[in-house]
């Protein structure tokens, strides 16, 4: 089951994934952007101040750089979370519908370019919606939550394949996610 109150409480934390898992910005690097999105006692603090020290350490041009090597052309460091799983199959196809029908009913609209699994997407859907108080949350945000742990599962193991400073990232995301899911009922194979 999820904790949508924990969910909740996370999601300036679900901002900042989003935020350093999109194309790299300036701003996105501001110091105080990690300060406010997460809390000492946060569950994925350590691996967010981890990646952190280790962005600081690089120039934006060589942040950039690595951005693109790493999303754009490492075929197994894909930020689109159904691919892992069904590449191109037809069950990926319903799976995007479902996320997009999923998004729409909390009244976030699809930029016409994304794919709805697309990972910093899914952050900022997690970010941005308005679940509290409607009836059937919990129930819903099941599918993108296991969707989460199963692409980020998959995507943690080749990050750190390539010794890449967003392991620590993603790590951090995952530990977010699962400090959500109430314990005695898993959400995928991956816990």
């Amino acid at each position: 089951m999820i904790n949508l109150e924990q969910l909740y409480t996370y999601k300036p934390s679900f901002h900042f994934f989003a935020r350093q898992l999109m194309y790299p910005e300036k701003l996105d690097f501001h110091p105080q952007l990690l300060e406010e999105s997460f809390a000492p006692d946060h569950p994925g603090a350590e691996e967010a101040k981890r990646y952190w020290k280790l962005m600081q350490e690089r120039s934006m041009e060589q942040i950039q750089e690595m951005y693109t090597e790493t999303f754009d052309f490492q075929k197994d460091c894909a930020l689109y979370m159904t691919y892992f799983k069904f590449e191109e199959a037809r069950e990926r196809g319903q799976m995007l519908a479902k996320l997009k029908l999923l998004y729409e009913m909390f009244g976030l609209e699809m930029p016409d370019e994304e794919l709805p699994d697309y990972l910093p997407l899914m952050c900022e859907f997690l970010y941005a919606a308005d679940w509290r108080g409607h009836p059937s949350a919990a129930q819903n945000l099941r599918m993108p939550m296991a969707i989460l742990e199963d692409g980020t599962y998959h995507l943690v193991q080749a990050l750190g394949k390539y010794n890449s400073p967003y392991v620590h990232l993603v790590r951090a995301l995952r530990h977010t996610l699962k400090a959500c899911i109430t314990q005695g009922e898993p959400v995928s194979e991956h816990d």
